[in-house]
């Protein structure tokens, strides 16, 4: 591949304090790959809420890199390799990369080892730590690099890294068969439409529930066999009404206390409730210890997955079989993206165009 030209400075994507306003700054440094790096050029991102979620005592998370540089749903292309790259083999200037949640780890920890690595009590992400996908260009570690194939679509396989990896994990975690009954809480959105997909690829049967005709439209479009509009109709009762027994598993997509509130009660004997959407603050389910041992179920958490299961989830994708509704954005409106998903009106994905 020909030699590329590497600015000095780019535009970025800049928060100077929490809570703050988005100031796109053009005169960024470009960061230089230190040891063990690659530098990538950034095509594409997925916006993602997850800086709005609590952290695991209910708190807001407030030890994050100021000023800051979000985003973790990017597709970049190698540019350069930095010096002293231990293991090179697949890494190229113009491979695809993947700019996900997690960006380092310690490899040596019984989380890594065991290969759930995103759980590392070391590790750091692009949320907090490192400027992430919002830029223009990124240094990113080889050593826990998300290589992907040649033959992907990079403007659609950005929210695969977060939203579809969650997702996809999420579903694993509720232990369907073919033929199972799953529903998926917030089936709409950018979580929920892609679990929907994920759980049809594992032959379930899917139930979306989320509100409006615009998204049973939508939802019904992905494959889900049932809509149900929980602003009209009491959930619970309608689940119960469609599979008779109950659901075998309820994935819960949203960020809001209630969505979870009776997502036990659509449960069978035996059921899992998956649980993805982190509301803001502490709620707690609303589910009597009773009910969960006499029914034996089964609550599981899903925070986003590790490298191998993102692999898996960008494979199936690439293949087709999951396929992300997305919509590209030019880089410049991810402030008013921002205020659209906060008010609900996204169905899907929206994809940043960071590369001019």
């Amino acid at each position: 591949m020909a030699s590329i030209d590497i600015p000095n400075t780019q535009t970025v994507a800049l928060v100077r304090d929490l809570g703050g306003t988005v100031e796109f700054k053009t005169d960024y440094p470009v960061p230089t790959p230190g040891r063990n790096e690659v530098l990538a050029k950034v095509l594409y991102s997925g916006v993602c809420q997850s800086g709005t979620a609590a952290g695991p005592n209910g708190s807001p998370i407030t030890k994050i890199k100021l000023p800051h540089v979000g985003g973790h749903e990017g597709i970049g292309q190698i540019v350069s390799l930095g010096p002293d790259i231990e293991h090179s083999a697949g890494l190229r200037v113009g491979g695809f990369v993947g700019i996900r949640f997690a960006s380092r780890i310690c490899r040596r920890c019984e989380f890594c080892l065991a290969g759930t690595e995103q759980y590392c009590m070391a590790s750091t992400n692009h949320l907090h730590h490192e400027d992430g996908s919002f830029q223009q260009y990124i240094s990113l570690d080889a050593d826990y690099l998300t290589v992907l194939p040649d033959d992907i679509d990079p403007v659609v396989m950005g929210p695969v890294l977060c939203a579809g990896l969650t997702a996809y994990k999420a579903v694993l975690n509720a232990h369907v068969r073919p033929g199972s009954w799953l529903v998926v809480v917030g089936a709409g959105g950018g979580l929920g439409h892609l679990a929907v997909q994920y759980a049809r690829a594992q032959g379930a049967l899917v139930i979306g529930v989320d509100t409006g005709a615009d998204r049973k439209e939508f939802v019904h479009g992905i494959g889900a066999q049932h809509f149900i509009d929980f602003a009209v109709e009491d959930p619970v009762k309608k689940v119960k009404e469609i599979t008779g027994l109950g659901a075998h598993a309820v994935v819960v997509t949203a960020g809001n206390a209630q969505a979870f509130a009776h997502a036990c009660d659509m449960l069978r004997v035996g059921g899992t409730l998956s649980c993805v959407g982190i509301p803001p603050g502490a709620p707690c389910l609303e589910t009597p210890i009773c009910t969960i041992v006499i029914k034996g179920l089964r609550i599981t958490g899903n925070l986003v997955g590790s490298l191998k299961e993102c692999m898996e989830a960008v494979d199936l994708v690439r293949r087709g079989v999951v396929k992300p509704v997305i919509k590209v954005r030019p880089f410049k409106d991810l402030p008013l993206v921002y205020e659209e998903m906060e008010k609900g009106d996204i169905s899907g994905r929206v994809v940043l165009q960071i590369a001019a």
